[in-house]
């Protein structure tokens, strides 16, 4: 049985959640305000937030910060009437695990929970990807170009840069080596770099001794000593800040390391996977990445395929996660619709793997029938393949109406990417965020 907070002035909606939940073991305690949520967190454990937007007394956004620094692990679920994708990008990168519009799909908010409850379980620092319960290899010739280069360089010590665009699987590509290397009984310590905070990354890869900083109560040991004999994977290692790079260059070098506020060094055994979807050689170039770092890290380099590139792989994926999600949610879904495996062989797939995998599971929550059908997918999906047919068919012969076709292709998918971050979008189309606000205007984008 889970505690679970609710910060919300709805009392009919108070009601129903509190049946719903109760019938599924969970105890739910509420409060319509949300100076009396932060109080409550002072008195008592939560397991999970639930959170409203707007609040009498308070914005929602402004308690997922304070709940934040109160419990940094704590799981919070943001929920508004108000479907404003711009708030969400917010709130996610604020550290709200998830965002719910109402009218709320009982069972959908059940999923969440659940995924919540479980990650929560983790150290906030381990990655969560996929996390298959077997590798699918795929068939495909990158497939096979991929699992000929993982079976030459498990057996090795070498250290290794795995690079793909983000939801490819790259962690799993790292398991797959660990698992065919000499290390395969040792640890495989997997960090997502992306989540580690400038003050706690020293902390989190090379731990600390007590009195080392203000919250540090109790000796902590680093990924780096806990992967020991191992095998430790860098998720997103571009992210790491040039203090810290330091550090990791002699853990690589004299696979020696040193904990915070200690004077004690310690050795290490470890061997070093490290993923990005960025441009290491760019970063080298700018100045951001140290070049000496990502020379000992690149002494085998592997690139994972995006999903649009792996050809008949995708019904492979689709039938995997079909078989995952009926398991996980109860449910005996045995296909997918003509109709939805035409549209998901034209989706750019922009988020992979990991994009796949929740469109499925969510479409097999939804489905009414044995299959999937179009109405069980997302809806921005659908307007995104719309927008890709509405392009391809422009005629050949009109040049501006290929090129706005084009153009608009371009920001749809650009945006989808950044998941609306408009700022962001702007820049990686090199136009001001004034002139994307008129584009997306003149296209009719939302």
């Amino acid at each position: 049985m889970a505690a679970i907070l609710l910060i919300e002035d709805d009392l009919t909606f108070t009601r129903i959640l509190d049946a719903f939940l109760g019938k599924h073991g969970h105890r739910l305690i509420s409060c319509t305000k949300g100076r009396d949520g932060l109080r409550a967190l002072e008195e008592r454990a939560f397991d999970m937030v639930l959170l409203d937007y707007r609040l009498p007394d308070a914005s929602g956004m402004d308690l997922l910060l304070e709940i934040k620094q109160l419990q940094p692990a704590l799981p919070v679920v943001i929920m508004t009437s108000f479907n404003d994708l711009r708030t969400a990008v917010k709130a996610i990168k604020a550290g709200a695990q998830e965002y719910v519009t109402k009218p709320v799909n009982p069972e959908e908010l059940l999923m969440i929970i659940s995924e919540g409850l479980r990650r929560s379980k983790d150290s906030p620092a381990v990655v969560e990807d996929l996390k298959m319960d077997q590798y699918v290899e795929g068939k495909s010739p990158d497939a096979l170009q991929l699992r000929e280069f993982v079976r030459l360089v498990a057996p090795t010590n070498m250290s290794v840069i795995i690079e793909g665009e983000s939801g490819t699987g790259k962690e799993n590509v790292a398991r797959s080596i660990h698992s065919q290397s000499k290390r395969s009984k040792g640890p495989f310590v997997a960090v997502d770099c992306g989540a580690l905070s400038k003050e706690l990354a020293g902390s989190e890869l090379f731990g600390h001794v007590k009195g080392a900083f203000t919250g540090a109560v109790a000796d902590k040991v680093g990924q780096f000593e806990a992967a020991h004999k191992g095998t430790i994977f860098l998720d997103e290692v571009g992210n790491l800040t040039y203090d810290v790079q330091i550090k990791l260059l002699r853990a690589i070098q004299e696979r020696i390391i040193q904990p915070i506020g200690s004077t004690k060094e310690v050795r290490v055994d470890v061997r070093i996977i490290t993923a990005t979807n960025d441009d290491l050689e760019e970063s080298v170039r700018k100045g951001t990445f140290r070049e000496d770092l990502y020379h000992r890290l690149n002494e085998f380099k592997i690139h994972v395929p995006a999903l649009r590139n792996r050809g008949e792989d995708l019904f492979l994926f689709m039938n995997f996660f079909r078989e995952s999600a009926n398991k996980e949610l109860d449910k005996n879904v045995t296909g997918f619709s003509p109709e939805v495996t035409d549209l998901f062989q034209r989706y750019d797939w922009p988020g992979n793997l990991r994009e796949m995998k929740n469109v499925i599971k969510r479409s097999i929550l939804l489905a009414r029938a044995d299959v999937v059908h179009v109405r069980d997918l997302p809806p921005d999906m659908l307007e995104l393949v719309q927008g890709n047919s509405r392009a391809k068919s422009a005629p050949v012969y009109d040049l501006k109406a290929l090129q706005e076709a084009q153009e608009r292709e371009m920001i749809m998918k650009t945006l989808n990417e950044v998941r609306y971050n408009k700022s962001k979008a702007a820049r990686i189309l090199n136009i001001d965020r004034k002139t994307l606000y008129l584009k997306m205007e003149k296209y009719g984008i939302q």
